[in-house]
């Protein structure tokens, strides 16, 4: 491909409106543009990135034995109605009338209508196991779209549905697309972990979150070095204490801590640690008032506090419920007298002796507190988010933390959709049965953008091979007639030999071309110049690194297959 042929606006500044890396860099080299907040135009560079990705994906699914059907964006209110997810989805669910007056959606997932298929199409255990994908557009409309496509309100995603006839069938559907999705983001070039995680809105038994590493990573995973645990912090588990305080318990004193409303500003005045303060969090759910124990060093898991409780709403109270319920601001909430409210706390809790709590009235907190003699817990449970050191639930070692960015999910759904929906069929007794479902979603888009996020440098991308754009960027640094004959045979040579090229054929600056040749971030740029023809050779170099060589021009079509074979690349 010719620059000067394609659509390809780069630009020299940072937009604005970007807020990270890769939503930078792909508006920079000219991947994407912004149609409104959270939906996007892929230009034809990003485009190719896309349909890359999504090669790959096609490859490792058909080979896993799924098949590929597409399904319509556009869903009728009544399928979801079947499975309560048209109230419950809340406002991501972008709802519309058609001219009949009759409620639908654009869909975000597709449990309901690939339910709804198999329920009229499948009847007896024979015509099972079925694993069905597509490569679709979604939409959920975002309360905050940002970060380009890592959180988009218009999206490509990637979603296949698995039907068994029983659990041991689904568990092994299961596995097949956890092995899938490990050779389709391996083969993609990305560096990343599976991670236990919550099943969230999708619903189901159990799940994993397939996270690129990235210091830019918008979620927080925990895991063990040298064993095989590792977690989403939402779903990481957090064991009891093994030891708890031996100290003696002291008498409870009220102390006035005049303005002190954080953790910091309260063992600051009171010259003690935030391990020796407890936070009581305020929380309003659809059945009662709900108070949160939890060292103060520690943040509080609602994912975890919503399981407990079996809720699905849960609101940190304000201002004026804080006042009613206890009689002061915001900052002096404490369990000690704390009535019409269920107390809750997680397990660190229970070790404590003499700690701090807040008093319950403006400017106050109770010193040298402790358990069952000055306020009783309901119930204690793993309520807290997991921190780096902590032991991990496997026995396998200390936990570490890192970021991530989530770019595939994977779902044991159970009978959850196919009872609601119906979706039976007849065993090998004649009796009928609810199929056993799961669900495996991969963003195509955030993969890109998670590659970019974890390959760049300070001028651009650095694309890995197999979802590059293009494997070469050819850049004659000049129009002289020997330099342009050079650059159309190699152009020539490297693209009947099946290599992608993108020859920048402008009659520009060499230090624009080179400019926008990092920015864009192919693999490997194949410099020719009038200097380097005087001498015999041209140059390859390796974006990654900036490694040059120099060779002669007939030896280039060689010498670059002979790369992208090293770097396994998908050619």
């Amino acid at each position: 491909m010719r620059t000067s042929q394609t659509l390809l606006p780069t630009l020299r500044e940072d937009p604005g409106e970007a807020e990270t890396v890769s939503h930078r860099l792909m508006l920079r080299a000219g991947m994407i543009r912004k149609v409104a907040a959270g939906i996007y135009t892929y230009l034809p560079l990003g485009l190719r990135v896309i349909r890359k990705i999504e090669r790959i994906i096609r490859e490792e699914m058909d080979r896993a034995g799924a098949q590929e059907l597409l399904m319509p964006i556009a869903s009728p209110a009544e399928l979801w109605r079947e499975t309560g997810r048209w109230d419950f989805y809340g406002k991501e669910l972008l709802r519309f009338k058609d001219r009949h007056e009759r409620d639908f959606c654009l869909g975000p997932t597709h449990e309901e209508v690939i339910t709804d298929l198999i329920r009229r199409e499948v009847r007896s255990y024979r015509q099972l196991p079925l694993n069905c994908y597509q490569i679709q557009t979604k939409f959920r409309d975002e309360i905050r779209p940002r970060f380009g496509l890592m959180r988009g309100r218009e999206f490509i995603m990637k979603d296949a549905y698995s039907f068994d006839k029983d659990e041991e069938g689904a568990r092994l559907s299961y596995q097949k697309m956890y092995d899938a999705y490990v050779r389709i983001f391996t083969r993609c070039g990305l560096s990343f972990r599976p991670v236990e995680a919550d099943t969230g809105l999708i619903g189901g038994t159990s799940s994993h979150e397939f996270m690129v590493l990235a210091e830019t990573g918008e979620e927080t995973i925990v895991y063990t070095e040298q064993g095989t645990y590792a977690a989403n912090v939402e779903r990481a588990e957090v064991l009891p204490p093994k030891e708890t305080s031996t100290e003696v318990p002291r008498a409870l004193r009220k102390v006035p801590t005049p303005g002190a409303r954080t953790v910091e500003e309260v063992t600051a005045i009171l010259k003690t640690t935030p391990q020796r303060l407890v936070k009581t969090l305020l929380y309003t759910t659809s059945k009662e008032p709900i108070a949160v124990l939890v060292r103060g060093d520690r943040t509080v898991n609602e994912i975890k506090v919503k399981k407990l409780l079996g809720v699905t709403d849960l609101q940190l109270a304000g201002q004026e419920t804080v006042m009613t319920l206890t009689g002061a601001p915001i900052g002096f909430t404490g369990p000690i007298g704390l009535k019409r409210v269920r107390l809750v706390a997680d397990h660190e809790v229970k070790a404590l002796r003499n700690f701090v709590v807040g008093g319950n009235e403006a400017d106050t907190h109770y010193v040298d507190a402790n358990w069952d003699r000055d306020c009783t817990i309901e119930e204690y449970a793993d309520l807290r988010n997991a921190c780096a050191g902590d032991p991990s639930p496997r026995g396998d070692g200390a936990l570490r933390v890192a970021r991530g960015i989530e770019v595939g999910h994977v779902f044991m759904l159970g009978t959850k959709y196919s009872k609601a929906m119906s979706a039976t069929f007849l065993d090998a007794n004649g009796k009928e049965r609810a199929a056993v479902m799961g669900c495996y979603g991969i963003g195509v888009g955030r993969t890109a953008a998670a590659a970019i996020e974890q390959n760049h440098d300070a001028k651009g991308i650095i694309w890995p091979v197999p979802v590059a754009p293009f494997h070469i960027h050819l850049l004659p640094l000049s129009q002289s007639a020997q330099v342009s004959e050079i650059a159309l045979s190699l152009y020539n040579s490297l693209i009947q030999s099946g290599i992608e090229v993108l020859w920048d054929d402008r009659d520009d600056r060499a230090g624009v071309k080179f400019n926008d040749a990092d920015l864009i971030g192919a693999p490997y740029q194949l410099i020719i110049g009038d200097k380097g023809l005087a001498q015999g050779t041209v140059e390859f170099k390796l974006r990654k690194d900036g490694t040059v060589t120099r060779l002669a021009p007939d030896q280039a079509l060689k010498h670059a297959q002979t790369l992208l074979l090293d770097g396994s690349s998908a050619l």
